[in-house]
């Protein structure tokens, strides 16, 4: 563990992120004995807590035990979400291409315990041709558009983008920054979401930012996400990047709107498949947040977008061992 806490990022979110849970646990507690707010409402509450303390060690844990376990994390996540993905949009129904979808997860994210990266990159088409292959013999030409196009769908999302959060921790230094890309995505909802809720009528009129997608959702609510985690992922940035060709404010507040933008570009992009296929939440795994991928949505978006953004200035385990496995 001594590693696990070597850069003072790390161990700076880690005990901020305790400090936070536990001022807002005194908070509730404080609403629930003074009799603030509805008794719904409070319930609403303790649910969301009661989860946020069960999910962030299960977060964070992972990351601080090191590279195996959090590439392991991560899959075990894109295959959690995936089922959740299946079961909403009924592609659990072909049992055939959602087991290639699935193989495909598995096998990006031992790409990325590989550490090699070639085979990483070209899973991505190679896997996609499995799953349009893989059901021809079965002699089914109607709904084939429409089957291989979810596959395909769920597997870019859930394999390939998640699995460039795997392959962060093949970095020496990924602790401190996949800390901060799971708490900056954390920190962008509820910044938009108390940003809404206290100027949203004063700013742009209570704009929606696009109502037929997500009503609550308010452009006062964006913009005042957009401007905190920039803030937050740029001033972190500075001392994670410290030294390095990223060491330079202008790319850091772009890393930081990067997040802050591709995170909600990740939550409506969620609430876009909700809509169309008629549901309120991918499922009810976690109380007050609703399915596994309704909390981890922003992260779809995030993670390669911050992978293909750093590694082009700084890369990615370029010292470290490649082909750790199979080499």
């Amino acid at each position: 563990m001594n590693t696990a806490f070597a850069h003072p990022v790390t161990t700076g979110i880690v005990f901020a992120t305790a400090g936070v849970l536990l001022l807002a646990g005194l908070v509730i507690g404080a609403m629930q004995l003074t009799g603030r707010g509805t008794p719904a409402f409070r319930r609403e509450l303790w649910l969301r807590y009661g989860s946020w303390l069960v999910l962030l060690p299960l977060m964070f844990g992972p990351v601080l035990l090191g590279r195996a376990w959090t590439i392991g994390a991560v899959t075990l996540l894109a295959l959690l979400c995936f089922s959740e993905f299946a079961r909403a949009t009924g592609l659990f129904r072909e049992y055939l291409t959602t087991a290639v979808v699935a193989l495909g997860i598995l096998a990006v994210n031992f790409a990325a315990l590989d550490h090699w990266y070639g085979f990483f990159v070209a899973l991505w088409p190679l896997t996609v041709v499995v799953i349009l292959a893989a059901s021809i013999p079965q002699d089914r030409p109607g709904g084939y558009i429409q089957r291989n196009a979810l596959a395909i769908f769920a597997f870019m999302l859930l394999g390939v983008g998640l699995g460039h959060l795997s392959y962060m921790a093949n970095d020496p230094g990924y602790r401190p920054l996949v800390l901060m890309l799971l708490a900056a995505v954390a920190l962008n909802d509820v910044a938009a979401f108390t940003w809404g809720k206290l100027l949203g009528k004063k700013l742009f009129g209570g704009r929606k930012l696009v109502p037929n997608t997500s009503p609550n959702k308010t452009v006062a609510g964006a913009l005042g996400a957009l401007l905190t985690t920039t803030a937050l992922v740029a001033w972190l940035g500075k001392l994670i990047f410290a030294g390095t060709a990223m060491d330079h404010w202008p790319l850091l507040v772009f890393l930081g709107m990067l997040v802050s933008v591709a995170g909600q570009c990740g939550d409506l992009m969620l609430s876009s498949i909700k809509r169309d296929v008629g549901i309120k939440d991918m499922g009810a795994a976690l109380p007050g947040h609703g399915g596994i991928l309704d909390r981890f949505n922003s992260l779809l978006l995030v993670a390669p977008a911050v992978f293909h953004l750093v590694g082009y200035y700084v890369g990615f385990g370029l010292q470290a061992p490649t082909r750790v496995i199979t080499g």
